[in-house]
């Protein structure tokens, strides 16, 4: 007897929803940390970042945040002014010809085991209809300055609209959505939003982060 339509469509239905939960279930690929665990190093340089967002100010604000949870990640951060400072007093004005400073050159001059070169692809507050935010996204790097090898990468990203509530109605969510970005705009909320997405990756514990550093208690535990 000819098998009903309906069962090979539920058979379908059932193994494309097994596949889809299998992908889903995939874990996420662990960070290769074994260069790092050579290198373990102590004394970090921040270069200022990179900036491919329309605000003007986002790579100084973003590098006002990065001290810190590298400190509680148990490392010592060269003072980001005066490193900032030492290098317009030599000629060097620009984020990107910074990062372009030969890894040998930087150990040379500040005498850091490992520098962190940061990227910032979204900072600012947008608009759109019924929702608007301030997003910010970070990549970074660690490199060895002895080697000149790579140790870690990581990104990380924030939002102003976390665990925001969408009821209301259209009209209440459109009249949200103005008052948000009146707020956020007046207040410069990108900068608030750019220290989680800098503790989210520059904080040692979370998965795929950086290590802990020789300052911490929970140094070479990970």
């Amino acid at each position: 007897m000819q098998k009903p339509f309906f069962s090979y469509s539920r058979s379908i239905l059932i193994s494309t929803l097994v596949l889809l939960a299998t992908a889903c279930a995939t874990p996420q690929k662990s960070f290769d940390y074994s260069a790092f665990r050579e290198s373990r190093p102590s004394t970090l340089l921040v270069l200022p970042p990179l900036n491919d967002s329309p605000e003007v100010d986002a790579s100084y604000s973003f590098l006002s945040h990065v001290t810190l949870p590298l400190a509680e990640s148990g490392y010592y951060v060269l003072p980001v002014t005066l490193v900032d400072e030492m290098f317009r007093e030599n000629g060097v004005t620009d984020p990107g010809q910074m990062h372009d400073v030969a890894p040998a050159k930087l150990k040379e001059i500040f005498g850091a085991d490992a520098a962190v070169y940061i990227r910032i692809s979204q900072y600012g507050t947008s608009y759109s209809v019924i929702s608007s935010e301030s997003r910010v996204t970070a990549q970074a790097v660690m490199v060895d300055l002895h080697s000149g090898a790579q140790l870690w990468q990581g990104t990380a990203t924030a939002s102003s609209a976390e665990g925001r509530s969408n009821s209301g109605g259209l009209i209440g969510l459109l009249v949200q959505a103005i008052v948000h970005q009146i707020a956020e705009t007046v207040t410069d909320h990108s900068h608030t939003v750019a220290g989680v997405t800098s503790m989210r990756l520059l904080t040692a514990g979370w998965s795929n982060g950086i290590l802990y550093g020789p300052r911490s208690p929970r140094y070479r535990t990970d």
